[in-house]
């Protein structure tokens, strides 16, 4: 794993850090696949039980390098098709399957490309100084990195349009009036705040944890009848849990619970 993209783990919590500041942590492809790399083995990794990803520097993420990534130079449909499945799609692929928390500290500008891997997130905390823009339409190209799909369920179809459209940029307080953020802190203490939220989700019941993303997924494309069903399982599942025998302990007699954790 290069240098321009930090993978950490420390107590429960890894860390993936975009470490490109010069070029505002726009990806390259050998970052690409260095973070599909992270993703998967946080998913594997009984080390981790959540996972923060934040950028270097002023920027979050400028999307991808076009100075290098090269797949527009001779402009060939079928191509540039395949480059975004072979390089860029593993990330997407990769939170998919994450079962884990993900969570996302915008610490600067998000844009293009940068703010789809933003939107992939479960919770994205910013900075104040946090900008976004869906900014293909700059380029006059489509987004390519699933924000077609994200931001509209995030804003809605109508808002969607309209910052798809424009590419207009937006700061951390509209984002998080428009729901794309769930709240702002100050550019010092982001990163801190949200690895304390992230060490609390550490140290929490893990698989109730786990299962409420798996059960929050499924549940937004069906209705509350099958969302009903739907629960039944991962309830049975989280009722058998050391932990939920430790949290019933600990009411019963009055005192913290304390979780095995990972």
């Amino acid at each position: 794993m290069s240098d321009e993209l930090q993978f950490e783990i420390a107590d429960g919590v890894a860390t993936i850090t975009l470490n490109r500041p010069e070029k505002l942590n726009a990806f390259h492809n050998g970052m690409l696949a260095d973070w599909a790399s992270a993703l998967v083995e946080c998913q594997a990794s009984d080390a981790v039980a959540a996972v923060v990803l934040t950028g270097a520097g002023r920027a979050f993420c400028a999307g991808g390098d076009v100075a290098t990534l090269g797949v527009y130079e001779n402009n060939a449909a079928l191509e540039i098709g395949d480059y975004l499945r072979t390089h860029v799609h593993p990330v997407a692929r990769a939170v998919t399957a994450l079962q884990k928390p993900y969570l996302c500290a915008v610490n600067g500008a998000a844009t293009g490309a940068g703010m789809d891997m933003a939107l992939m997130a479960d919770i994205r905390w910013a900075g104040q100084r946090a900008r976004f823009a869906e900014s293909y339409i700059k380029l006059g190209l489509v987004p390519g990195d699933g924000g077609g799909w994200l931001l509209p369920r995030l804003v809605g179809q109508s808002k969607a349009l309209e910052l798809l459209w424009t590419g207009d940029m937006i700061d951390a307080d509209e984002a998080e009036r428009i729901g794309i953020v769930s709240r702002v802190c100050d550019d010092d203490t982001l990163v801190e705040e949200l690895h304390a939220f992230a060490s609390r989700l550490a140290a929490g019941p893990t698989v109730a944890i786990r299962l409420m993303k798996q059960v929050v997924r499924q549940s937004h494309s069906t209705d509350l009848l099958g969302a009903l069903d739907l629960v039944t399982g991962p309830m049975g599942v989280a009722s058998n849990t050391a932990d939920h025998a430790e949290a019933c302990a600990a009411f019963l007699g009055k005192r913290p619970a304390v979780f095995e954790g990972r």
